[in-house]
């Protein structure tokens, strides 16, 4: 998930320097997304793990 994330976030970077804003704008916003959901699911498995070890 976080390797998609860093790919359209490279796209929005190329697309934003090439001056095609608006797919610049939308994979940025998919790139947020996917960073947002590989946070919370990380954040999840990580507060099940430490429980898991008591």
């Amino acid at each position: 998930m976080l390797y998609w994330a860093l790919v359209f976030l490279i796209v929005s970077i190329i697309a934003g320097l090439l001056g095609f804003t608006g797919v610049a704008a939308a994979s940025a916003a998919i790139a947020k997304i996917f960073f947002v959901l590989f946070l919370f699911i990380f954040l999840l498995l990580l507060f099940v793990g430490l429980l898991a070890v008591d």
